[in-house]
């Protein structure tokens, strides 16, 4: 072997490495990082709502409402973009479903609709597989049962109920007539009332039903109470058969995020990955611009040894693993990355009124700052107050002053991402300078973890309007000390109205955040309600007829103390 082919082949090796050590990304971090499309009407602002995701030939395939497309991805961490001409992706809520081995995909549409098919999703070519489905609809979704029949759910109304009926195999039409399955019982679910803390009167949009088959019993979840609300959430039903009668399971609402730097987790659907492990991907809402400015965000699933269904969306906006293996439960997907930026000290390059510099890091995806132009070089520095271990950042671009309509392969973002112990010497932490991806929530997790006081993000390039951010995230650890224990934790629930229940508790010494575990259950506090620098609550989205289980946790930047003393409220 000579040396110059030696050399060769040490460079061919070297950039293998390179290749692979890029790609190893493990985890990710809501909302999901996706080149959310412009909407085709004013205002300019992105969208993506009422997700379907399924598993087929070795790859996971999301549609959304909106989007210009359905993207792809073998990891759920990296996705492309497949566009068509064959579907009417400009309908609402579309629906999929694997049935003999064929994808079929189905929208929001009135009568008649068409169903298509395909068995190659990734070319974007698709059939008609039936051309007059004679039921006109909103949020249609469709179960292939384990002895291979079809059923049909569907309903988005504040007055109707949501509705079933079974599908022929060869034709796709139904057969009999739609089965009225349950409505909204407002006056009773908490969790059905509108408003972002549920304290509104009007009726609630029941929506966006999904059905999950598990060990022989039927899991069909719903939405409300409407796609602008923080409180917006799933419910879910049970039966031991595919068209009811359906009983209200124990633990409701199943998908629930009030809080946090993005909220909400309605109108979802849920699957199986390659390793069996379950994922609930649902639209959380921005909807300032407009009521459906919303992104989508993807969350473990599990079912408890009784049964039960359950969304974790405890730090559900912080990183978390994707496992490659199948797991228990959530505590194997935390990976302790705690977050660094809340409230910390920001300096900025320039600043639009009404939009100054403590909005990036305010953990609240409804506000956001901006500089005064979108130039390149307008910056913002974060300054951590002490040098911390940075594992992970999340830039959430803010649409200001946009005028972007559609897709264009002109709109994506460029900059310079810095790190530095004393705000003088800088080194890069990322360099996207020359990108030309559009990631409107860039999520970066460093290969290796840097030690540091300051981060520096400085624009280079943004597609349109100025350069803003609503959120500049940093995750990693202090290193220090982790909060105190909480104590006296109280809980009055409402005498008028038992789906309110008002608690305070005594602040952690060292705490930034809490998040308030309850259930109804001892060991099945699966509810999580975070809240930032309070001492005290207002849950709204109890059901009125159960008893309730509570606990506090505190967390700051160096980790969590979880709570001792679970207290009842009857």
């Amino acid at each position: 072997m000579n040396r110059m082919f030696k050399r060769l082949l040490i460079l061919f090796a070297s950039v293998v490495v390179s290749f692979i050590a890029c790609s190893q990304q493990g985890t990710i971090c809501n909302p999901v990082n996706l080149s959310y499309r412009f909407c085709l009407d004013t205002p300019s602002r992105r969208e993506a709502a009422d997700p379907t995701m399924v598993a087929y030939k070795g790859g996971y395939y999301l549609f959304a409402s909106k989007s210009g497309g359905y993207f792809h991805s073998t990891d759920l961490i990296n996705w492309d973009l497949i566009t068509t001409n064959d579907l009417p992706l400009e309908d609402y809520a579309p629906a999929a479903v694997v049935l003999n081995d064929t994808l079929y995909f189905m929208a929001s549409h009135g009568a008649p609709l068409t169903i298509y098919k395909t068995a190659n999703p990734k070319s974007g070519k698709w059939q008609i597989a039936n051309a007059s489905f004679p039921i006109g609809m909103t949020d249609p979704d469709l179960l292939v049962d384990d002895d291979g029949r079809l059923f049909f759910y569907y309903g988005c109304s504040n007055f109707n109920p949501i509705y079933g009926v079974e599908l022929d195999k060869k034709t796709l039409n139904p057969i009999g007539k739609p089965v009225e399955l349950f409505n909204s019982k407002k006056e009773v679910f908490g969790w059905e009332r509108k408003g972002d803390y549920n304290n509104e009167g009007e009726n609630p949009w029941i929506e966006g039903s999904w059905m999950t088959k598990y060990n022989g019993s039927y899991y069909l979840q719903y939405s409300g109470p409407g796609t602008q609300y923080k409180s917006y959430c799933d419910g879910v039903y049970v039966s031991d058969k595919p068209l009811g009668p359906f009983q209200l399971a124990n633990h409701n609402p199943a998908s629930y995020k009030p809080e946090g730097f993005i909220a909400g987790a309605g109108h979802s659907s849920t699957f199986q990955d390659k390793y069996g492990n379950y994922w609930h991907i649902s639209t959380m809402t921005i909807s300032v611009k407009h009521m459906f400015e919303r992104r989508l965000g993807l969350f473990p699933a599990f079912f408890d040894k009784d049964g039960q269904m359950y969304v974790y969306t405890g730090f559900g906006d912080f990183p978390y693993k994707v496992p490659t293996k199948k797991v228990a439960g959530p505590g194997e997907l935390f990976p302790k990355w705690m977050l660094l930026s809340y409230n910390k000290p920001v300096q900025v390059s320039s600043e639009l009124a009404g939009h100054p510099k403590s909005f990036a890091t305010d953990e609240e995806i409804r506000t956001f700052w901006s500089a005064k132009t979108g130039n390149k070089g307008e910056w913002i520095t974060i300054d951590l107050q002490k040098e911390n271990i940075i594992n992970a950042v999340q830039i959430n671009y803010a649409e200001n002053e946009t005028k972007l309509l559609g897709r264009s392969p002109e709109i994506y973002y460029q900059y310079l991402l810095e790190y530095s112990a004393d705000n003088r010497n800088w080194k890069t932490l990322t360099d996207k300078t020359q990108n030309k991806t559009d990631l409107p929530h860039d999520y970066i997790e460093l290969k290796k973890a840097v030690k540091a006081r300051y981060v520096r993000l400085t624009n280079y390039r943004v597609p349109d309007g100025t350069f803003a951010l609503a959120g500049l995230r940093i995750f990693g650890n202090a290193g220090g000390k982790v909060p105190a224990v909480v104590a006296n934790l109280h809980a009055v629930r409402s005498k008028n109205d038992h789906a309110v229940v008002k608690l305070n508790w005594t602040k952690s010494s060292g705490a930034i955040g809490y998040n308030i575990r309850y259930g109804v259950a001892k060991d099945k506090l699966y509810h999580t309600y975070q809240v930032l620098g309070a001492e005290s609550l207002t849950i709204g989205s109890l059901n009125s007829l159960q008893k309730y289980y509570f606990t506090i946790d505190a967390f700051n930047e160096s980790g969590v103390t979880k709570g001792k003393n679970v207290i009842t409220v009857n």
